[in-house]
């Protein structure tokens, strides 16, 4: 049975452990050094390059058959369960997209053994290799989410795009067809040229001669420049719109884990998250240091810090604890120094919104002093 450490490797990537990031690196590079090997393979001055570019196929073909099967051998361990039931979920995984994709990256190396490194076909195949590289951004998930969300407004601005171009390419059928046959005789040809000027590309290989033709142009590339701002604006509104949903969900769960607001209600906790700005910090990063002015209080989310006071005492820090707070009720500078042990995600509290949500929610205030007063004022950070 696969291993959770295993997957967390293999589908865990850059946002886990090192060896993931490294596993991630790896086949990224392999990736891109594939689809380099399928470009210069068209080229003739590299022809004296076959033999190397024969041993680059073979070692990414293992490569690329071992990450595939390793994909497969660990699926079942998805978080959500879609492949738990043995075989037939791994057949199930098997076609799912990115894994057919995985599959397709296999095969330009073994057809490299029975044809032409520099084929059409292989070029193609090894071209789509690039596709693996979207499981390494989460971007293009949001970006298929904005896309499914906004397909009916989408597919609105579409049809309107197409009846704008059926239009405008009979009118110009009536206007220039005896003027230019060749290039009007039809609306089908008449499309091309639609499209074109839709499109605001402006090839020039077809242009109306009749000054009422261009006339007729000149409002169908303005026309043209309004209908395609029309999808563009509503994708970029779209994903702004679910990074900021998806912002506020990360926000709300952190926040949520700390034992400072765990009594709080949802509706206070989404308050907060309204004025708490996400931060890492990587392992050795100075967090805060004495004689720093503060700027705001902290909270970790994950990982562990250390606090050096001024006595030189040494105090750890886990997740779930805060750090800064005294210094912002003592109102002076920053008097220890705090650097991240590991890799940290934390929240910051400015000043001002600190100042704020102490004096609108007095409950949090009392107990802030109350910590505060346990820690010692003698001693702020």
């Amino acid at each position: 049975m696969a291993s959770r450490q295993l997957y967390e490797v293999i589908e865990g990537g850059a946002k886990g452990s090192i060896p993931g990031r490294v596993f991630d690196a790896v086949i990224g590079i392999a990736i891109v050094i594939g689809t380099l090997v399928g470009i210069l393979a068209t080229e003739e001055s590299f022809d004296d390059w076959k033999r190397v570019f024969l041993i680059t196929e073979a070692v990414l073909l293992l490569l690329f058959a071992a990450e595939y099967g390793l994909r497969v051998w660990v699926c079942p361990l998805h978080p959500k369960g879609l492949y738990r039931d043995g075989l037939r979920g791994r057949l199930r995984y098997c076609l799912t997209p990115m894994a057919l994709i995985d599959l397709v990256a296999i095969v330009p190396g073994l057809l490299t053994l029975f044809a032409d490194p520099s084929t059409e076909l292989l070029l193609v195949l090894r071209c789509i290799r690039l596709l693996k590289l979207l499981r390494f951004f989460s971007a293009f998930d949001t970006l298929i989410v904005v896309v499914r969300n906004e397909r009916k407004p989408l597919l609105a601005s579409s049809v309107l795009m197409m009846i704008l171009l059926v239009i405008i390419s009979a009118i110009a059928f009536l206007i220039e067809r005896e003027a230019q046959p060749e290039a009007f005789g039809s609306v089908p040809r008449a499309m091309w040229w639609g499209i074109v000027t839709l499109a605001t590309v402006g090839y020039g290989d077809v242009v109306p001669q009749t000054v009422v033709g261009r006339i007729m142009g000149s409002f169908a590339v303005l026309l043209g420049m309004g209908m395609f701002a029309l999808p563009a604006g509503i994708l970029a509104t779209g994903f702004a719109e679910e990074m900021k949903r998806r912002n506020f969900v990360v926000s709300w769960t952190l926040v949520a884990k700390v034992p400072f607001f765990d009594s709080l209600p949802a509706m206070r906790i989404a308050e907060i998250v309204t004025v708490l700005e996400p931060r890492s910090a990587d392992r050795g990063e100075m967090i805060i240091e004495a004689g720093d002015a503060a700027d705001g209080m902290y909270f970790l989310i994950e990982g562990d810090v250390e606090v050096r006071l001024p006595d030189g005492r040494k105090v750890p820090l886990a997740a779930g604890q805060f750090f800064g707070e005294i210094a912002l009720l003592s109102q002076r500078k920053r008097a220890a120094t705090v650097t991240a042990k590991s890799f940290c995600q934390l929240l910051k509290l400015r000043t001002d919104h600190f100042h704020r949500l102490m004096e609108e929610h007095q409950d949090l205030a009392t107990r802030m002093n109350q910590i505060a007063a346990e820690r010692g004022l003698q001693q702020p950070n």
